[in-house]
């Protein structure tokens, strides 16, 4: 009950906080909704004190919130402010796009998932920590997945449709940009876990006894996915929300194309009614989640009873990261000296040559300087971030009753409305991108530590050790920590090419740094009309963001811990 009080605290303060937008950010809603109706029309005060007065805006938004929470139990959710039509059935028919999308995007990252943990378990778990080319698919930016894969196999080859949502064949496209990233991600995660679960005696036992190979790849699976299903919730609803770029390219009427358009007209009945729809989902998709955990584990994780997977892993290649590792500071070592911000119109658009090995941009600027310049600044403020949010992620993740309904509320908000959220309550300025980012991209690290922790609590090792009178202090140190710190950590890398793009993307939005910054997100952005006629203005900032993505993965390897060969001595519980 305490949980459920808890979430619906949670979700009433983001639906008042949404209806407090324009009053917080210090803006007229009048004016911004004149602006999405008739964007030629002045802003007459004539005009202006009429739309006041058919909103209810001279009421104060306090009687505004409280009319339209009134209205929730008789099924109004009021009307929109644009549009006039009910924002009820425009939300409902815009969740049902999202859904349907989403449905199909989550078929394709489990395939995806499946082909980068293939080796893995073809191979019980012997196999060295690697997966350059899944880390590089999992750093892609969704939007210029979802453009390449509409100019080359939409537009080009002319397989499937690249525009419109009309039927299931318009869904492909779209799944795949959403669903290939994510399967990577969740690939990720799941490979970090095999070799473990291959190493536990019953495992062990089984291929001693001649169990088929098959079955026991099955159980390890089973045995891993307690662990993963909760990240599989966070990615449900972030795909119905979040695809915000991918529902624009295609044009398709989606819950987050619906809420961005919401929050940028200030067209808060829709607004609110959208992101409602999201926390309902984030519940049901966190309950489906721990439904699922309770059937695969069964009384085991009631009774602490789970066997304890080994820390161990296989040797680390380290070539794959020197080399990786050479390749950015080759980048950075030949684009610093050059001048990012020199214009050169005789010199648009042009190909990679000795003189611009990246080619230039629509204005003539080197790509090669923007793309060394704007690492600069993106990678410090994103490891910063990163840092941060790692050690926020562990501290809240080991209280999860706080950290559980506090995580699935703030990923139920989509980025761009964090961050107008963000601009209302400090003003905007260079730190709100760092700020909004940081402010939603704990809660994934969060849901991964209180999920491994749930598990190794319920361990017979550990259910041992606390019997022999082994205090809390003694078992967070010497036990629940060093056997989930080393995955978290490597789930926080894995994410920091992304959190890099994001900082960007926001500032691109303008709620952040301006033109004309060589931010690695603007440069994607800004060259993306280009892509068909100068692919090289997208492929070159987004081949140094994907090897980031793999430096940063294959470096992961050195965290993991290795299992002493001989007798291990046992410390005396204190």
């Amino acid at each position: 009950m305490r949980t459920v009080l808890w979430r619906a605290s949670l979700a009433s303060a983001l639906v008042c906080g949404i209806g407090l937008l324009p009053w917080l950010s210090r803006t007229d809603p009048a004016l911004t909704v004149l602006e999405a109706r008739a964007q030629d029309r002045d802003p007459d005060p004539a005009v202006l004190a009429a739309i006041r007065d058919q909103l209810g805006l001279d009421t104060g938004p306090l009687t505004l919130l409280g009319r339209w929470l009134g209205g929730l139990p008789r099924g109004d959710a009021g009307r929109s402010w644009i549009s006039g039509a009910e924002a009820g059935p425009v939300v409902v028919q815009a969740l049902g796009a999202s859904l349907l999308l989403m449905a199909v995007a989550l078929l394709v990252a489990a395939g995806t998932a499946a082909a980068v943990c293939a080796r893995t378990l073809y191979r019980g778990g012997r196999t060295r920590p690697g997966g350059t080319g899944s880390a590089m698919l999992a750093t892609l930016p969704e939007f210029l997945t979802a453009s390449v894969l509409a100019t080359v196999v939409g537009v080009q080859l002319g397989w499937l449709p690249a525009l419109g949502w009309y039927g299931p064949r318009y869904t492909v496209l779209p799944a795949l940009a959403l669903g290939l990233p994510a399967g990577a991600v969740l690939g990720r995660l799941l490979d970090d876990q095999l070799p473990g679960a291959f190493a536990e005696p019953w495992a062990r036992a089984a291929a001693a006894r001649g169990l088929p190979r098959a079955r026991i790849a099955r159980q390890a699976v089973r045995r891993c996915l307690p662990g993963l299903l909760p990240n599989t919730a966070l990615f449900v609803v972030g795909m119905t929300g979040g695809a915000v770029a991918v529902e624009q390219l295609y044009d398709i009427p989606g819950l987050g194309r619906t809420t961005l358009q919401a929050a940028l007209a200030q067209d808060l009945p829709v607004l609110q009614a959208g992101t409602l729809a999201l926390l309902l989902l984030a519940a049901l998709a966190t309950g489906a989640a721990r439904l699922a955990v309770r059937l695969l584990t069964g009384p085991a994780l009631r009774d602490g009873a789970l066997p304890a997977p080994p820390r161990l892993t296989p040797a680390v290649r380290r070539t794959p990261p020197l080399l990786l590792g050479g390749a950015l500071l080759a980048v950075l070592a030949a684009g610093l000296p050059r001048d990012p911000l020199a214009l050169d119109t005789t010199a648009r658009l042009q190909p990679p040559s000795w003189a611009h090995p990246f080619g230039t941009d629509a204005l003539g600027r080197d790509l090669l300087a923007r793309v060394a310049h704007g690492a600069l600044d993106t990678l410090l403020l994103a490891l910063v971030i990163s840092a941060g949010t790692l050690l926020a992620g562990l501290l809240l993740g080991l209280l999860p009753r706080l950290s559980g309904p506090l995580a699935d509320t703030v990923n139920a908000v989509p980025p761009v409305l964090a961050a107008l959220l963000v601009t209302a309550v400090t003003g905007g300025g260079p730190a709100t991108p760092a700020l909004a980012v940081a402010a939603v991209a704990w809660a994934p690290l969060a849901t991964h530590t209180s999920a491994l922790l749930r598990q190794e609590r319920a361990t017979l090792h550990l259910t041992a050790t606390r019997a022999l009178g082994a205090a809390r202090w003694y078992l967070l140190r010497h036990e629940l920590l060093p056997a989930v710190v080393p995955s978290v950590t490597r789930h926080a890398l894995l994410r920091l090419p992304g959190t890099a793009l994001a900082l960007a993307a926001l500032g691109f939005l303008g709620l952040g740094a301006q033109p004309p910054s060589p931010e690695w997100g603007r440069l994607l952005a800004e060259n993306q009309p280009y892509a068909e006629r100068a692919p090289w203005t997208v492929l070159a900032p987004a081949a140094v963001l994907a090897v980031l993505g793999a430096l940063a993965v294959t470096s992961a390897g050195a965290l993991h811990r290795r299992r002493p060969a001989g007798p291990v001595r046992e410390e005396p519980v204190r």
